[in-house]
């Protein structure tokens, strides 16, 4: 086989890989919210309004775009694993359930930091006009919306894991978990429907994960709520929506 053919048969895998998760993950919640379950889920809906075919149709297509530079990406992963750069580990006892689960959810929290603070530089005016603001057409976001991104974005998004494979050892399950993890979460965010239960939003312990209401309302104004998953950095950091807690609890809850 020549070189060339080994090349593209790799990357031909890494961009199916990276196309099946995204069309499973915000796919599957589409049809959980929008078709299956959309009447029982009417009152759990955020906004009035329904996005209409149009924007879907343009947050799918640029979405393929994105599906192919992560596939690129997927490609250099492996080759750095081939190098000695990057390490995979296939048997979970070689190391234990305990560095698996660690690995695991440092890989979410290190995700979450990176996010937040990414995102929040590319809100800069010069790099929001650059890249940012493709995502931000979509002010009434649905699950399609997960991967529309600039490429520049996309490009940003997507090199936060070979950096972190980088500096640990992972169980390629972890990281499938892992990645499985990002696009379902990210799919459920931009849904439009409150999922969680409001009663999170006011709990000392739970209220630490960003419910739907939470990046549904940074798409609305985009001055606030920039973390993923969790909550915490924009408490920290004074850029948590003023009326998110109000509105995620159910005193303030539908907007027009």
């Amino acid at each position: 086989m020549e070189q060339w053919e080994l090349y593209a048969g790799m990357w031909m895998k890494s961009f199916i890989f990276d196309l099946v998760r995204y069309l499973i993950g915000a796919g599957g919640v589409f049809l959980f919210v929008y078709i299956l379950f959309k009447k029982p889920l009417a009152h759990r809906k955020i906004r009035e309004k329904q996005a209409r075919a149009p924007q879907m149709w343009r947050e799918f297509w640029a979405s393929i775009g994105s599906v192919i530079i992560y596939s690129f990406v997927g490609f250099f992963i492996y080759f750095g694993a081939q190098a000695g750069f990057i390490e995979f580990y296939s048997g979970i006892a070689s190391r234990g359930w305990g560095y698996f689960i660690f690995s695991f959810i440092l890989m979410i929290l290190v995700h979450d930091a990176y996010f937040y603070w990414t995102h929040r530089l590319l809100h800069h005016p010069k790099l929001m006009q650059l890249s940012h603001y493709y995502h931000h057409k979509s002010m009434n976001p649905t699950p399609w919306t997960s991967y529309s991104f600039n490429p520049i974005e996309a490009a940003v998004n997507a090199v936060f894991v070979p950096l972190f494979l980088l500096l640990l050892p992972m169980n390629t399950w972890a990281v499938f978990l892992f990645l499985a993890h990002m696009i379902i979460r990210n799919a459920i965010g931009h849904s439009g429907y409150e999922l969680f239960p409001r009663s999170w939003a006011r709990h000392p312990v739970l209220g630490q994960i960003n419910l739907v209401m939470h990046h549904d309302l940074h798409h609305a104004n985009g001055r606030y709520n920039y973390g993923l998953y969790f909550s915490w950095w924009d408490r920290w950091m004074g850029t948590e929506h003023p009326d998110y807690i109000a509105k995620a609890s159910g005193v303030e809850y539908r907007k027009t």
